[in-house]
């Protein structure tokens, strides 16, 4: 099994309390099917975990083989400068089926971005955090979407709510998570 690689700081996109006992990672891709299809069942791990449990989203744009995940994954980052990125997350991921620029363009002015902000996305203008993402998740082993992390840990058991919530509360956290 592998650990993270690079431990959850301030600099990832985290849901939940900083100091949670337990950190769930998806390394995803928003035009990645599977990824939408664990995407509610996160959302059940998150409802029933509620304070012990941080959530964290890294970027890994699948480009290959999904040609709008790195535009999705560009307005996502441009939505956090104005505090929105978990806004645009739920949308992107609801709105899978229409990740063109221009559904972007409407779902950015929809969750309060301005066009300007929008190009600047599209320009590569918040690339650095993607590319910071997807590099981490080369270093944990991550070779496709979604990927998983427990505690630290590398997980591929089945995706649903009660055996992700089963492996949080038996997985010890990685020393190094704690520090985070």
């Amino acid at each position: 099994m592998s650990q993270l690689s690079v431990p959850v700081s301030e600099d990832d996109h985290i849901e939940g309390p900083m100091n949670a006992p337990m950190t769930l990672v998806e390394y995803g891709d928003f035009e990645c099917p599977y990824c939408a299809e664990v995407f509610p069942v996160i959302k059940g791990v998150q409802e029933k975990m509620g304070e012990n449990l941080r959530f964290v989203f890294r970027h890994f744009p699948l480009t290959r083989l999904h040609p709008h995940a790195e535009h999705a994954a560009e307005i996502s980052e441009a939505a956090n400068t104005i505090d929105r990125f978990w806004d645009m997350h739920d949308m992107l991921f609801k709105n899978q089926s229409a990740l063109d620029d221009a559904h972007l363009m409407i779902d950015a002015r929809a969750v309060g971005l301005d066009d300007e902000s929008a190009r600047l996305a599209f320009a590569g203008g918040y690339a650095d955090h993607i590319k910071r993402d997807f590099r981490s998740g080369v270093r944990s082993g991550v070779n496709g979407t979604p990927c998983l992390f427990v505690n630290g840990q590398r997980y591929d058991g089945p995706r649903n709510v009660d055996t992700i919530v089963a492996a949080l509360k038996t997985i010890s956290p990685n020393p190094s998570e704690l520090d985070a």
